[in-house]
């Protein structure tokens, strides 16, 4: 057995979604929490402890930056548009956080977007929302070095992990000749 070598396995490609398909989860989503939640986990790559550990002091509204732990306890930023800020502010105004800013822990966002994903057929969990915001930072030319640095990822390895779904098409889109 020792002589005999491992099989390769396939690299599968991950599901992501679209924009439209993240805009009509949004819309699907019910609440205005979630509705945060949806827009700020696509548009800052955020895992799901760093979204559940949010608190009112970690974001910066001038910068569209929130601060927040990553892996290993280390201290990293991450970016939001103006979707996740129109939502935000609407669920503050509505909710008076005491600790995190959505009133649910980790297991609350992951069981809210269980039930959409049942309700709407789309892959929901914290990680397609990761990979989501590579892959639609790589279909809008930006290169896998900046991904990693907003998405807080260790490696380039894990960014093209991510975006593997991002096809050759979508990329000949930002293509330039280099002798013209």
């Amino acid at each position: 057995m020792r002589n005999v070598k491992a099989p390769k396995l396939p690299k599968l490609i991950l599901p992501s979604l679209t924009s439209d398909q993240v805009l009509m989860l949004i819309e699907k989503a019910g609440c205005t929490r979630n509705r945060a939640i949806i827009a700020l986990a696509t548009e800052s790559g955020l895992r799901v402890s760093e979204l559940a550990n949010i608190r009112i002091e970690d974001i910066d509204w001038e910068t569209r930056v929130i601060r927040t732990l990553g892996k290993g306890r280390k201290e990293a930023y991450a970016p939001f548009g103006k979707l996740s800020e129109h939502y935000l502010r609407a669920w503050l105004n509505e909710y008076k956080p005491n600790g995190n800013i959505w009133g649910i822990n980790k297991r609350g966002i992951q069981t809210m977007l269980r039930r959409l994903q049942i309700e709407t057929g789309l892959p929901c969990n914290p990680h397609t929302f990761r990979r989501t915001f590579a892959c639609l930072l790589r279909k809008q030319g930006i290169d896998c070095l900046t991904i990693k640095d907003l998405g807080r990822w260790e490696s380039l390895e894990m960014v093209q992990r991510y975006t593997r779904s991002v096809s050759f098409q979508d990329s000949l889109k930002f293509y330039k000749a280099p002798l013209t």
